[in-house]
């Protein structure tokens, strides 16, 4: 960890000298996604034949951990290589990206139950295909996908239920965990493209009262809130995946970061706006000097505690689409800054994984609680990896970096309570 800290330390005494540089694609994005490209091809190879995806590499593993399509991260495989042919528009790639896409087909089963991760494992791959093909097969998987997660929605409470496993395990009757922000995206696309236009209210709904209940008055984050089924109350906040219930999990902070960044680019209600900068402003404040975090910001262990790359990763994508929703100008600049700084960081040779791994990136936490996936290469730190250099290639040419789907009308903001 100390090596790390040297190695990252010296590329980030420049990092804030490239801020005035803002016309410079200073992260030098045709290389970043030509290496994202090389180590692809690299996983394409070696998971040929498997029937299975890639999800994770350990620390003192060159291979990755497969996976088959009901892991809960089996949609950013798929995603990846969306995002790989966007870039470089290879055949090969949108063939596989199609084969590993339409493998997910069997999560719209009945009998597979599921749960909030239904957002993930079908936004990411099938909402990625029909961006980029408009096939109506795609959309037709997208409509039935956001049917089933709204099946989770739980009118008494306002949000949807996240880990029904949870319900007697953890004697949680009714929780919802941060992650499940970045999973209202599907709802909110589905209201807008002939989908059950009620979607758009339970995405608003479960928006509002995660708000007023999964927050602290700082603006930082409890990884999961606990709700009484019968009448609706918060019961409390608890971690799953973070140091303790009262401390600062960077993964969780980030899903809150990109999923109220999207809140309000749907709703375009100021509230979300104003509450994206909150909870963006505090992350930014305790990052250390390379803006890649540490697992928890509140690890007694640290400068010695593990970073998270893929915390990294997710809110570089995140801040860049703020960037363009701002009203701020000053608040647009620094956010812009901060997501350059982030993926500089990631693009440098402390942070990515070159010729040892066939991953993108290292320095991962998954879940260090539950012991594994510590200090790791992971799939969904890769896919919003990707994502935030694709959208900033897209910002450096002047282009909206997320494509603009009709706004909602005043009939898909209410639903029955």
């Amino acid at each position: 960890m100390k090596r790390l800290m040297s190695c990252v330390l010296v590329c980030a005494g420049v990092l804030l000298l490239l801020s005035g540089l803002r016309e410079t694609d200073v992260v030098g994005t045709k290389k970043q996604l030509s290496y994202c490209d090389t180590q692809i091809k690299k996983t394409l190879d070696a998971i040929e034949g498997s029937g299975l995806m890639p999800r994770c590499i350990d620390t003192d593993a060159t291979d990755w951990y497969k996976i088959d399509i009901y892991d809960w991260t089996s949609g950013f495989w798929p995603g990846i290589l969306w995002y790989d042919y966007e870039n470089t528009q290879n055949e090969e790639i949108r063939k596989a990206a199609i084969h590993y896409t339409e493998s997910l087909v069997p999560l719209l089963d009945p009998e597979h139950p599921g749960d909030h991760d239904l957002g993930f494992q079908f936004y990411c791959s099938f909402g990625n295909a029909y961006r980029l093909t408009k096939d109506d097969k795609y959309k037709q998987v997208l409509l039935k996908g956001a049917d089933k997660l709204a099946g989770f929605y739980d009118p008494r409470v306002g949000t949807i239920l996240s880990w029904p496993g949870m319900v007697t395990e953890m004697n949680w009757p009714h929780n919802t965990i941060m992650d499940n922000m970045m999973n209202l995206e599907l709802l909110f696309w589905a209201a807008k493209n002939g989908g059950n236009r009620e979607y758009y209210g339970m995405a608003v709904s479960h928006a509002k009262v995660t708000k007023e209940n999964q927050f602290r008055p700082d603006g930082s984050c409890y990884h999961v809130a606990v709700y009484d089924t019968i009448d609706g109350r918060f019961l409390k906040g608890v971690t799953n995946q973070g140091y303790s219930d009262s401390s600062l999990w960077a993964r969780g902070q980030a899903w809150a970061i990109y999923g109220y960044t999207l809140v309000y680019r749907e709703t375009g209600d100021k509230e979300y706006l104003r509450f994206a900068e909150k909870i963006t402003d505090i992350y930014l404040k305790r990052l250390p000097e390379d803006y890649v975090p540490y697992w928890d910001f509140d690890d007694p262990a640290i400068p010695d505690a593990p970073r998270d790359a893929s915390a990294a990763a997710i809110v570089a994508s995140g801040l860049l689409e703020l960037v363009q929703l701002e009203d701020n100008t000053e608040k647009a600049e620094e956010y812009r800054d901060a997501a350059v700084n982030m993926l500089l960081s990631l693009s440098s040779d402390a942070y990515q994984s070159g010729i040892k791994k066939p991953s993108f990136l290292l320095h991962c936490t998954g879940n260090l609680p539950g012991g594994y996936e510590i200090d790791a290469s992971i799939n969904y730190a890769d896919y919003y990896y990707i994502e935030a250099l694709t959208r900033y290639k897209k910002m450096q040419a002047g282009r909206d970096i997320v494509e603009k789907y009709p706004q909602a009308t005043q009939k898909q903001v209410t639903i029955a309570m």
